[in-house]
């Protein structure tokens, strides 16, 4: 029988470049539980070998001997859950045979759009059209991602914009071999589809600890979120996922779709005077969709699983790439906020959120931290970031991930750690002792 007191812990986070992929092993007196919290990626970092995926599945498979206990998908963003449909490392991990697996409520089958029949609550017809809305959601991306290849070929575009556009919309293509092959563990094991303060259950697989689910919220305890599942912006969503295929798929398709004006004059060639407007028309066009994609990226965000874990009398937060609006239920709205907050102070481990954004650690939740402090501080806070600067958002803008003045923040406040810090493509990770003393 496995001691329920944990002894030791230890954190482990790959260096994937852009994206998430953190093991937290836990020992016992005579044996290991192991938590993988998600394993995707959309940048590999610069110099990184092609197979870099596969090799961070053999390193896991190596350090849990074998097994995985747990795998937390924290939301469907390709920067978190791609290495589990790619063929090859999918394959690894799924060899691990995870005894559970845990998403956001946002991901539940029942919830799929192509389901024949909803769940039989009431409630479940407003999450369905959340589901359809995050469906059309992805085709757009699909779209955007397709329009983002085009304009990097298109004389005097600039390649920036071209490169934003394509980075952002691949980012939120559902990734459809990523969420099967997690559908597949969940089933094989135990699938579990988690929001606000539900109680997981996993007592059996982690004894000793204990995991509040913070984020996110349903659409009955977070209006906000209810809203957008207006019929209007469900068919907005709509109209946009079909433009998303139809970009996708433009050399088959929007080339062969009748003239928009049957029996307007077609220019055959643009005109010389007017060859400098075309890009500044293709500039608009991009810019609008990067609007839209900045939109969508934010909505995906906040169906982020936010877990706040107690091991012995030592707290780890891990909030994915949650953002204010899903923070801002359990950090004000929530009956037990006052309290959630309070549990939220004594956090010992964060994992910074949404690779260094200023939008995924908000200053309340910061300012509250009661670990932040200088060097010489006892118990100080650890922070650990996954991240690839440079991938996402602009400096000129004050939108570069990781946001500068958060990372000076870091810095000043606590002991903190950084996958860019490691250069080996021999031991691609950064490992974090998790001090279960507990501290001041």
């Amino acid at each position: 029988m496995t001691d329920p007191r944990p002894k030791s812990a230890q954190l482990r986070a790959y260096n994937v470049g852009f994206g998430d992929c953190l093991l937290l092993s836990i020992d016992y007196a005579a044996s290991a539980r192991h938590v993988l919290i998600d394993f995707g990626t959309s940048k590999l970092p610069a110099r990184a070998p092609a197979t870099r995926m596969l090799d961070v599945a053999k390193a896991i498979e190596q350090e849990t001997g074998g097994h995985l206990d747990l795998i937390v998908a924290t939301h469907r963003h390709s920067d978190h859950i791609s290495g589990f449909g790619a063929a090859k490392s999918g394959d690894v991990i799924e060899s691990l045979q995870p005894a559970a697996v845990l998403q956001p409520w946002t991901e539940h089958p029942d919830l799929d759009p192509a389901a024949r029949t909803p769940a039989a609550a009431e409630s479940a017809q407003g999450r369905l059209a959340l589901s359809r809305t995050l469906h059309y959601m992805s085709a757009f991306a699909g779209g955007a991602a397709s329009e983002g290849r085009r304009l990097a070929a298109v004389a005097r575009f600039p390649k920036s914009v071209a490169s934003r556009l394509e980075f952002l919309g691949e980012t939120n293509i559902t990734n459809p071999a990523a969420v099967e092959r997690l559908m597949a563990m969940g089933r094989a094991g135990r699938p579990l589809h988690a929001s606000f303060g539900d109680d997981l259950g996993l007592d059996d697989l982690l004894p000793g600890v204990t995991i509040d689910v913070l984020g996110p919220p349903t659409l009955e305890d977070h209006p906000s979120i209810a809203r957008q599942t207006t019929e209007d912006a469900e068919q907005f969503w709509h109209l946009a996922g079909s433009w998303g295929l139809a970009a996708s798929e433009r050399s088959a398709t929007v080339h062969d779709l009748a003239p928009l004006f049957s029996t307007g004059h077609v220019l055959k060639r643009v005109p010389q005077a007017a060859k400098w407007l075309v890009p500044q028309i293709e500039r608009a066009y991009a810019e609008e969709v990067l609007s839209l994609l900045r939109v969508l990226d934010g909505v995906l965000n906040n169906t982020s699983l936010i877990l706040l874990m107690r091991i012995a009398d030592t707290t780890l937060l891990f909030p994915g790439d949650a953002q204010i609006e899903n923070w801002s239920y359990a950090l004000f709205d929530a009956p037990n906020a006052d309290q959630i907050r309070r549990r939220l102070a004594k956090t010992h481990v964060y994992k910074v959120g949404h690779h260094g954004s200023l939008n995924g650690t908000p200053k309340t939740m910061w300012n509250d931290l009661a670990r932040r402090g200088d060097e010489q501080a006892p118990g100080r806070l650890i922070t650990v970031l996954s991240t690839a600067a440079g991938k996402h958002g602009d400096a000129r803008r004050n939108t570069e991930v990781p946001r500068r003045v958060l990372l000076e923040a870091l810095r000043a406040g606590s002991d903190a750690r950084t996958t860019q810090s490691t250069r080996s493509n021999k031991r691609p990770w950064i490992d974090v002792a998790v001090p279960l003393s507990g501290g001041r």
